[in-house]
């Protein structure tokens, strides 16, 4: 999933319970799967800057030598202003984007 053009609010806001509970009809079970999926997204971000980040990796770094370079800085900005894991996974949830099901109850054949 592109997390860049996730319509998240950048800040926490005030959610209505009911809209929370309306997929599960438990807000426990609600906010058990947001908080899966919150680590999912986190996780995945946090790939995705590694693997970015280490572009500017070299191998003979020392304390000496660290300079600033305004590409990585700009990338490690973009990642800082991107809304929280969790109220990315709220909308997910609220957007009904997300898939969960009940394996303890589901039968097998």
């Amino acid at each position: 999933m592109d997390y860049k053009k996730t319509k998240a609010p950048a800040s926490t806001i005030t959610r209505d319970i009911q809209t929370l509970e309306k997929g599960t009809n438990n807000i426990y079970e609600s906010i058990a799967i947001i908080a899966k999926r919150a680590d999912q997204i986190e996780t995945d971000l946090k790939k995705e800057l590694d693997t970015k980040l280490e572009e500017f990796a070299s191998a003979n770094d020392s304390i000496e030598e660290t300079f600033e370079n305004h590409e990585q800085i700009e990338i490690s900005k973009f990642y800082e202003k991107l809304p929280n894991p969790v109220l990315m996974a709220i909308e997910e949830f609220l957007d009904d984007k997300i898939y969960y099901r009940h394996p303890e109850t589901e039968e097998t054949f």
